[in-house]
């Protein structure tokens, strides 16, 4: 096969799709420095995280990704999905940020300045271009669009009024600029229904006084609001017990640091709970802390965060808004699942944050399973539709950290270069494409006029929003600019000067 430039375009700029675009770009200059190789696996993946080359090392001398995102901004749920307490995410963007501003290496007559890596914001494929549209300008494709809703609880009155789901929440702490810019704040007692790190972050933030926020990115209108509430007890229930918990050790220790917060434990939920018969080590430190936790006296905080063990939600229940949750106690059964025990517990609560998950959102064009929310896909290889691929949350659900979207994109990449060295992938087909041109899908998208945003508005918007932070009354290392269209005002002059 002769293909000296692949074409892939990726959609969605979270981890999942800069990672994968990184292993694209890395995998084809692999391929034009041969070195010796053993082939491992069938999806042509070797040690240390390397696309190996299938066959015919010299098959492809060049590559051009282009990173379609629809928010302007990229990093995804790094910037809109992860609470702003969180200081290590900085060394994930910083790794994010290297990736996405590599140099393209010259070669082929492709544009000196061009990026390995093209980010093109703003753009929703579905809305401001087709699927359809970008699978006959490109070699391939790849969904990376993650998992954005909150997933189904399935009980009665989880539509009241005062009943949320955290994934809202998340966006509206995290400044996304489609969620409203006000938070109802006004319960004192909440209930946080999940035993993950979302639970947790959902959590921390509401039982977290406002001014302990102040140095953080979190933005000025979620400060106010925060100021502004009125909780004194945050609940957090999980329908497992304590040895099944799916947090991680740093966002439990977390919890315990917060100031002016007790944590609030229930004896009765840790019998037959021993540390030292935890599955592995993580659990085992897990479970030591909230010991240690046990045993503490209450310091007359005026805040509480209670977490709750062997409770399964079974009804939100007030009249015209949220006034209670009930819960049927549970325990384990002899597989360790938790069952009813036929006791029902009852809370008074205003206010219920769901959550128990994520789930996928449908890609016009694409299938969708709408039963596990992804993309069907045989590791990566999108079921029926040749050269259409699948990475992260979309591809496997909404599970695993950082280090699994990593080895995820690995997979998918692998077959994305097996299948272009197969001579498999269609060429491109667009009216007017030219082999190795940057301005063609840029050209159909000044066309209709679609606001598009680049790495270097990114760059402009993210010098921008430092210089806020150290200009704010409380100084901080940047103040998130909210609105969509300020955000666009900021970085398209970089676009309307190419």
């Amino acid at each position: 096969m002769t293909l000296s430039t692949l074409r892939v375009a990726i959609v969605g700029a979270g981890p999942a799709g800069i990672y994968a675009g990184n292993l694209l770009a890395q995998a084809v200059k692999t391929l034009r420095s041969p070195r010796p190789t053993r082939r491992i696996a069938s999806h042509c993946v070797e040690p240390r995280g390397r696309v190996a080359p299938a066959q015919g090392t010299d098959s492809i001398d060049a590559v051009e990704i282009d990173l379609f995102e629809s928010l302007p901004a990229p990093y995804g749920l790094i910037r809109y999905g992860v609470a702003p307490d969180h200081p290590r995410i900085k060394g994930i963007v910083t790794s994010l940020h290297e990736m996405l501003d590599a140099p393209q290496p010259g070669s082929l007559g492709l544009p000196k300045d061009r990026r390995t890596i093209r980010f093109i914001g703003n753009v929703e494929v579905g809305r401001d271009i087709a699927l359809d549209e970008l699978r006959e300008r490109y070699h391939g494709v790849i969904l990376a669009t993650g998992a954005l809703r909150d997933a189904v609880l399935d009980i009665p009155g989880v539509d009241l009024p005062g009943s949320y789901g955290a994934a809202d929440f998340v966006a509206w702490y995290d400044g996304h600029p489609d969620v409203p810019r006000t938070w109802p704040l006004d319960a004192t007692s909440v209930a946080v229904i999940g035993n993950g790190n979302v639970a947790l972050d959902v959590a921390r933030v509401l039982a977290k006084h406002a001014v302990d926020l102040r140095t953080t990115e979190v933005p000025d209108n979620v400060l106010a609001g925060l100021e502004s509430s009125a909780v004194t007890d945050v609940h957090v229930f999980g329908r497992r017990g304590p040895a099944d918990i799916k947090f991680t050790p740093i966002e439990l220790r977390e919890l315990g640091e917060v100031r002016d917060v007790d944590i609030v434990l229930y004896d009765e939920d840790f019998d037959g709970v021993d540390p030292t018969t935890a599955s592995n080590n993580q659990l085992k430190v897990m479970l030591r802390t909230l010991n240690s936790w046990r045993g503490q006296e209450s310091t007359g905080a005026s805040r509480r965060l209670h977490l709750h063990f062997w409770h399964a939600p079974i009804e939100i229940t007030g009249d015209g808004r949220v006034e209670g949750i009930r819960f049927a106690r549970t325990a384990p059964d002899a597989a360790g699942a938790p069952v009813p025990t036929g006791e029902v517990r009852e809370y008074d609560v205003q206010a219920v944050y769901r959550a128990v998950g994520y789930f996928g959102t449908r890609v016009d064009g694409a299938d969708f399973d709408e039963r596990r929310g992804v993309v069907p896909n045989d590791e990566g290889r999108v079921l029926g539709q040749t050269g259409l691929y699948a990475t992260g949350w979309i591809k496997r659900g909404p599970v695993g950290l950082i280090g699994h979207t990593k080895s995820d994109a690995l997979e998918t990449i692998g077959h994305l270069v097996a299948d272009a060295q197969a001579g498999v992938l269609t060429a491109p087909s667009a009216p007017g494409f030219r082999s190795g041109s940057q301005g063609d899908v840029l050209d159909l998208l000044d066309e209709r006029e679609t606001a598009y945003t680049t790495w270097d508005g990114w760059q402009a918007l993210d010098a921008h929003e430092r210089a806020l932070g150290e200009n704010h009354e409380h100084v901080r290392e940047r103040v998130k600019v909210v609105a969509r269209d300020e955000q666009v005002e900021i970085s398209r002059p970089g676009v309307l000067a190419r």
